[in-house]
């Protein structure tokens, strides 16, 4: 395609509608507008101008705004559709997915996990929809911004007569205009922030361009902050992670790269009584107890990024710490806080083993419920051992398995098998909380409950968010866009002398009603009448 070279002597790119510098029609479509389309300045944009090659269509394709609204409105129902059951994160650790879906939900728990909604804001599929967003909006903006600003950049004070009879406000007169008057018109103009340019006798004001460029500034921000949002799933970027740690333990903080642990040495509850304050003592007759402080008291350890094979990682004291609600411990770009807890969890329990009909106890067996050893010996050819634990028993399935729903202890069961000298071969029972089975007939030989010990348990989080500096700038830059473009306007006004009359004409990309008040302004004093607006005669079928 060839350039188009207009009789006011600008080469304007393919494509252009209306000349860049003298707004002369260059189409048959724009000499027979009544109104000019000023939108885009009738400048050539890529995706009306090119449409043969791949390249060209993808490109068309992502510049329309329909492109970007549906894809917002994919990912809207996408979000949405990710809320009807709950994310991968909120379901028993120790189940599969897969499996947990569909004896929960039916066919539809099973869709949906194939269709990747079980994990839907880190899947591959809403990752991309992010991405096309952001495609969409760069090319959005580089199909418009690129030709307007060139447009505008190229305004000549000397516009073609049927650039500015097409504008919706216009003026003619048959009487030229004196000097006196042309320099107080400028006077006005000048007053109310205009910048003049002046070529051959004609005259071109305007002011607030810059609000043109308030929706760019949008994409700018958004990009930006889809930026953001996209690198928080490169790992180390960003960490949001909930661990447990029982009073006594060390555990590895998730999110650091195993470069840091943590102990919990003891935990705090302390609540709020009576006399505490009197205003308190209706609700805390209604609630009952409520929380006045929650605290982990932690030791924070740096492990040896070096691994020997079979040993443990030494540890290497950080510092101590309270960790309270809005209190956090902070290190490097993590902060740890205090976000749950549970009383008095099951540590340990204790079992005699016992003759059932002499009631003579030949040891004790004492179980610990996070890490159950599988064999307890006792001596004198007595022995436990353990078939099987199930930490939150549910009950019986249909085939007699017994069922556990979580890996925590909230109700411990265990299948026991009984050894001992005149039962060399085991005998089988089933021990719950105030339930015991023998499934194979009456044993000679029970365990007997003899005691439980607990422990409480803190839950803290593990945040680090290095893309926040990022979404702050993208947030800044996108609400600049939005004041640019609604509190300014971009105002321009053009004045053609001659010796037979005069030409004006205005123009505004938005509150034409402000404009049409602001150049009754500038034109009373000046013997000029007011512009007329033809977009109201239009309307009237004038």
């Amino acid at each position: 395609m060839k350039e188009i070279k207009c009789e006011c002597g600008h080469v304007n790119p393919p494509g252009t509608v209306l000349c860049e510098a003298c707004g002369k029609a260059l189409t048959e479509k724009a000499m027979n507008e009544k109104l000019h389309d000023m939108r885009y300045e009738g400048s050539a944009r890529r995706s009306q101008t090119y449409k043969k090659t791949v390249v060209d269509k993808t490109w068309n394709f992502f510049s329309s705004v329909k492109t970007g609204v549906w894809l917002i409105i994919l990912t809207l129902a996408a979000s949405s559709l990710g809320t009807i059951l709950p994310q991968q994160d909120y379901i028993p650790s120790n189940v599969d997915p897969a499996a947990y879906y569909q004896e929960q939900y039916g066919w539809f728990g099973w869709l949906w996990y194939k269709l990747g909604f079980e994990d839907l804001y880190g899947s591959w599929w809403y990752l991309l929809l992010i991405a096309l967003i952001g495609v969409s909006l760069v090319i959005c903006s580089l199909d418009r911004f690129i030709p307007l600003r060139r447009a505008l950049s190229n305004q000549k004070a000397s516009r073609h007569e049927g650039f500015l009879k097409r504008q919706r406000l216009y003026l003619k007169t048959d009487t030229a205009m004196t000097k006196e008057t042309y320099l107080h018109l400028k006077e006005k103009l000048a007053s109310r922030h205009y910048k003049i340019r002046e070529e051959n006798g004609n005259l071109f004001a305007e002011k607030n361009r810059f609000s043109r460029w308030g929706p760019y500034v949008n994409h700018i921000g958004l990009i930006i902050f889809l930026l953001g949002c996209m690198l928080r799933f490169i790992p180390g970027m960003y960490v949001d992670e909930l661990v447990w740690v029982r009073e006594g333990e060390t555990k590895v903080l998730p999110g650091t790269n195993e470069q840091y642990a943590i102990k919990n040495k003891k935990f705090t509850l302390q609540v709020y009584g009576k006399k505490d304050n009197q205003n308190f003592k209706e609700a805390l007759n209604t609630a009952g107890k409520v929380a006045k402080n929650f605290q982990t008291d932690v030791v924070l350890y740096k492990q040896n990024p070096k691994r020997v094979l079979g040993e443990e990682r030494p540890l290497k004291k950080i510092q101590s710490y309270s960790i309270q609600v809005n209190n956090p411990l902070k290190f490097g770009h993590y902060a740890v806080y205090q976000m749950d807890y549970k009383l008095d969890e099951f540590q340990e329990m204790s079992f005699l083993f016992e003759h059932k009909r002499t009631g003579k106890v030949y040891g004790t067996v004492k179980i610990d419920l996070i890490n159950p050893k599988s064999v307890y010996h006792l001596g004198h050819g007595y022995m436990v051992k353990l078939l099987g634990y199930y930490p939150s028993f549910t009950g019986f399935a249909k085939s007699g398995e017994p069922q556990t729903d979580s890996y925590i202890p909230n109700n411990p069961a265990f299948l026991f098998s009984l050894i001992s000298p005149q039962h060399p071969k085991g005998e089988k029972s089933f021990v719950a909380i105030k339930q015991t089975v023998e499934p194979l007939g009456k044993n000679e030989y029970k365990l007997a409950f003899a005691g439980l010990k607990t422990r409480n348990v803190s839950a803290l989080a593990v945040r680090k968010d290095m893309t926040l500096w990022i979404l702050a700038i993208g947030g800044a830059i996108f609400m600049i866009g939005v004041i640019q473009g609604a509190y300014w306007n971009h105002r321009r006004f053009w004045l053609k002398r001659s010796e037979s009359g005069i030409l004006a004409a205005a123009h505004t990309n938005k509150n034409w009603y402000g404009l049409k008040k602001e150049m009754q302004l500038v034109l009373d004093g000046t013997g000029m009448p007011a512009l007329a607006d033809q977009q109201e005669k239009k309307n009237r079928g004038g």
